[in-house]
């Protein structure tokens, strides 16, 4: 099945009747061969939306196979249910900028992933505020950025590194920016530009051990399980949309330093899931949640 004219539907809309119908209809009668399609409608709880979401992997003939036209094609069903619809190409892969501090287990491990063609993306830049996996980068031959802060920047000299890195995600036409323990609290404003758009990885052992070594703090207090969380980043530090997130269970015959080997080997997998699940479109925001189509 060719990739150039494989395309996926997201969408989500107050939930009503017959859309499933309008949208698989409409598709079948521009000649499109649905592959797989999910839905959800968050109608329960006392936090419920009451939003309907939908994914569609489809296949177009070629008279229709680009977003433009596609888009088009849907003017009419998205005005009628009021739809936030979008199109996205599977044979583009998503650009991403991986940004790092001095942790680089999680960007060692989306690197191979990429490199050994686990992970569809592109990677045209990694930007750090030090210098220490500048040789990593090399030898996977991207460009590495290196922006550095000192410690006690002021709020200013913040805002100014980040315009910088804004500079790099508008050249380089980023789809995607992966926080890959990139250790430095994000400006509101820079929150705001990323929107929807990138993806923090930390620990699940907030808001208990924050701050520095918070492996060797679970250690400390007995922990019986280590996890890590994977979410879209705002400005509540945090506290974004979750995307996934994972556990696995230790003892007392376990060091700190394996508590923390542990919870690196966590995290990498939980990030690289988030990341995955985003780049095919498989991830959409509800509110202070996300639906998660797997």
């Amino acid at each position: 099945m060719a990739a150039e004219n494989q395309f996926v539907l997201t969408l989500s809309c107050r939930d009503t009747k017959g859309i499933v119908f309008a949208v698989s209809g409409l598709l079948y009668q521009a000649g499109c061969n649905i592959i797989d399609s999910q839905q959800f409608g968050d109608l329960d709880g006392d936090d419920a939306t009451g939003l309907f979401f939908m994914r569609v992997h489809f296949e177009a003939p070629a008279q229709l196979a680009d977003v433009q036209t596609l888009d088009r094609l849907f003017a009419h069903t998205r005005e009628q249910h009021q739809m936030d619809v979008r199109f996205h190409a599977v044979s583009r892969r998503p650009r991403l900028l991986l940004m790092v501090s001095q942790h680089g287990h999680c960007l060692n491990d989306l690197l191979f992933r990429w490199k050994s063609g686990q992970l569809p993306v592109e990677i045209p830049a990694i930007v750090s505020n030090h210098s220490t996996f500048a040789g990593l980068a090399d030898s996977y031959g991207i460009p590495f950025v290196h922006l550095p802060l000192v410690g006690g920047s002021s709020a200013e000299t913040k805002r100014a590194q980040e315009r910088e890195v804004e500079a790099i995600i508008d050249r380089e036409r980023i789809d995607l920016v992966v926080l890959a323990r990139y250790m430095q609290i994000l400006s509101p404003e820079f929150c705001e530009v990323l929107r929807g758009r990138a993806i923090n990885i930390h620990h699940s052992f907030l808001p208990s051990f924050k701050g520095a070594r918070p492996y060797f703090q679970a250690h400390a207090r007995g922990v019986k399980l280590i996890g890590a969380t994977a979410h879209y980043v705002t400005a509540d530090l945090d506290e974004g949309p979750i995307i996934e997130q994972d556990v696995e269970r230790v003892d007392h015959t376990l060091s700190a330093e394996d508590f923390t080997a542990v919870g690196r080997d966590i995290e990498c997998r939980v990030l690289a899931r988030a990341v995955r699940w985003h780049v095919e479109r498989r991830v959409l925001l509800n509110g202070h949640k996300s639906v998660v189509f797997r």
